[in-house]
């Protein structure tokens, strides 16, 4: 069960909490180049570090060797996504440091893009679709382009890059195919089925108990010589075992300046779990983990999210490295402060509430440096641990990455609202509110959202369950928590919005969002297979097909072009709620039918009509439908000693520059793992 949130942030609700809405951008931030780079569907943004210099020696040196453990491992990522990945990056690579000949014309500027579009997905397939990356270069300009730079690919990489039938889906999650076969991600090995994994898993499932275990979530899993399956297990001495190694080495270091002593505990038993690869130490981690409530700097370091796996088991390595922004955190108290409140008050079923909402910790931070499976394109918000038993006995992390939300709203782009919005009433709504509004639906989804309900006695851990459907319907329960509430007038007597036109709005966005303006990020003849455009989809369609009688929602033609109207707001609100109540109870009882059955039928057939009408109004938008970052870089000053003296940051602006620095200074593993 992953509990990313790729929805925006909390920015615009803390400066509306703390300044009335009307902050400024220092002088420092209106001078910041905020977008370096743009090409196919993707723009590439910088964020700054605000408060760095004001951080202590020490916070300055925890950051840094955090920092460096998550880009040890970032090569983890690559091999994961695609078994060829690493191979066809060094090639690239070699072409892009050696190539002799013309550094421009047509062939180089597609190989460029390529690359840079390869890049920005760690692998050949696109970081969101799933679909593979068409280069618009030749096969005979590239085999003489690696031939000239000195280097070389194998056959089968060569025709995963050229031929668009070989490893065309990253992940499927078209449940009538085999889920394993039809993926090209390399958590399995390639003559592995569905069937067979869940075969192989179903035993360690049954035992069950009151902690179970992530069985599957740190390993790969191959076919053994006796024609068995076995698992493959991410550790020191095992898969992936030199970049463990080296991740270990600055872990080791991290917690000779920990903050806490929860904070060394946790890192320790990272340390530990890294070396032995066993699950229980894992759990023993995330528990210390979540307790550690008072470190400045925080981390998300592991094989955290499933998103990746079609059998929702395996987790994508990924790192984070955060600072607590105290006052804005202590803005946002209020929403985890009434917790329970929510819980008591929303429509769930009496017994899918939780009596006790426990351990809840959020936090607003500044993110420092990412890897893996968070960069660069990055969550906004994130809620942690996945493990159901740990989230209802002792509680969970819930954090918005301030900065990085700062950097979108800072970045250049055209809005979309003139496409989209049906009339000048909705615009002037979504410019007065859409901001907030946004940024309130992620606080109401990780701080209230995933910590909300409780599975029925004897339902294991869901992702089993409910499979490819795990993800999608987790994420869509979430983002229907929001929107529950944030019609509520509860948050305008917390504080947290001045009316319930910011409700409005929120409506406006996602409606319009879920059944038009995300359908821009589709290419011609697809349906939606990507796990957050599924919810955003099943939530949207079943709300306006359920309230069609009323007219809650009305589709609206114009000029030949469709517009979606909210009507009665109230009334979608009871909508949502009733929607919310049939979504936990799915994932309480582990209804795997009536999960597949809702997002099948709502979340992922795409009217291709409508869809070729949205692709051709989007073409008026200027902004690509993606975005992501380049990284500040660390750089450490030591004295004669080789003691660390000061941590600085640089803000590099060369997106394809950082990448051939980081393949130089964090490449562990071989080619084939």
């Amino acid at each position: 069960m992953a509990m990313r949130s790729t929805c925006f942030a909390l920015l615009g609700l803390i400066l509306f909490v703390s300044c009335g809405g009307n902050e400024k951008p220092t002088a420092a931030q209106e001078e910041f180049q905020w977008e370096v780079d743009q090409f196919a569907d993707i723009r590439v943004l910088r964020y700054q570090i605000p408060g760095w210099e004001q951080l202590t020696l020490q916070q300055k040196q925890l950051c840094y060797y955090l920092n460096m453990a998550g880009l040890a491992g970032r090569d983890i990522m690559w091999d994961q996504n695609y078994r060829h990945n690493l191979r066809i990056r060094r090639a690239l690579e070699a072409i892009l440091r050696d190539y002799k000949g013309e550094r421009k014309g047509a062939e180089w500027e597609a190989f460029e893009t390529y690359a840079k579009q390869v890049y920005f997905s760690n692998g050949i397939h696109h970081h969101y679709s799933n679909d593979k990356h068409a280069p618009a270069f030749s096969r005979a300009w590239f085999d003489e382009a690696l031939a000239g730079s000195g280097g070389q690919l194998p056959a089968e990489a060569l025709e995963a890059i050229f031929n668009p039938e070989v490893d065309a889906k990253k992940v499927s999650l078209d449940a009538s195919k085999d889920l394993v076969l039809a993926s090209a991600v390399n958590f399995y090995g390639e003559d592995v089925n569905q069937k067979e994994v869940e075969q192989f898993y179903a035993p360690m499932e049954a035992r069950g108990g009151v902690a179970p275990l992530s069985y599957g979530l740190n390993s790969k899993i191959v076919r053994g010589a006796n024609g068995q399956l076995e698992e493959r297990v991410y550790k020191v001495d095992g898969l992936y075992g030199a970049a463990l190694s080296e991740s270990v080495k600055w872990l080791e270091k991290a917690a000779g300046v920990a903050e806490t002593p929860e904070q060394k505990k946790a890192i320790e038993l990272l340390i530990q779990y890294y070396r032995t690869g066993d699950l229980k130490t894992w759990d023993d981690f995330n528990v210390t983990w979540v307790g550690d409530t008072k470190s400045s700097v925080d981390f998300i370091l592991g094989f955290v999210e499933v998103y990746n796996d079609p059998m929702g088991k395996r987790g994508s390595y990924e790192a984070i490295v955060e600072v607590n922004d105290p006052e804005a955190t202590r803005n946002m108290a209020v929403i985890m402060d009434n917790a329970q409140w929510f819980e008591d008050n929303s429509p769930l079923l009496p017994q899918h509430k939780k009596k006790d909402v426990v351990g809840i910790t959020y936090r607003f931070i500044n993110t420092v440096g990412e890897a893996g499976d968070a960069a660069p394109s990055t969550p906004v918000g994130v809620n942690l641990p996945n493990a159901n038993w740990i989230r209802d006995s002792i509680g969970s992390k819930s954090v918005s990455l301030g900065n990085i939300s700062d950097a979108y709203e800072k970045s250049s782009g055209s809005s979309s609202l003139e496409v989209f919005c049906h009339d000048q009433e909705e615009i002037d709504l979504a410019k007065a509110h859409g901001a907030l509004a946004g940024k309130l639906h992620t606080a109401l989804h990780e701080v209230v959202g995933h910590a909300s309900g409780q599975l029925e006695p004897g339902v294991g851990e869901t992702d089993a369950t409910l499979k490819s459907f795990a993800s999608t319907l987790e994420e869509g329960r979430a983002d229907l928590v929001a929107l529950y509430f944030i019609m509520d007038p509860k948050l305008v007597e917390l504080g947290v919005m001045p009316s319930l036109e910011v409700g409005k709005a929120e409506y406006d966005a996602y409606i319009r969002n879920g059944l038009l303006v995300q359908l821009r990020r589709i290419k011609p003849g697809k349906d939606i297979e990507e796990s957050h455009m599924r919810n955003r989809m099943w939530v949207s369609a079943w709300t306006y097909e359920k309230g069609m009688a009323d007219s809650v929602i009305v589709k609206v033609y114009r000029n030949g072009e469709t517009y979606y109207d909210i009507r009665d707001y109230d009334k979608l609100r009871v909508l949502f709620g009733d929607l919310l109540r049939e979504v936990q109870r799915i994932k309480s009882q582990g209804d795997y039918e009536a999960g597949r059955a809702l997002v099948e039928n709502y979340g992922v057939k795409v009217d291709q009509a409508l869809h070729a009408e949205v692709l051709k109004r989007a073409e008026k938008i200027k902004t690509a439908p993606y975005a992501g970052f380049i990284q500040p870089e660390m750089e450490a000053v030591t004295d004669a000693n080789g003691n660390v003296t000061e941590v600085k940051v640089s803000y590099p602006t060369d997106f394809l520059g950082q990448m051939l620095r980081y393949a130089d200074r964090y490449s562990f593993l071989p080619d084939e793992n």
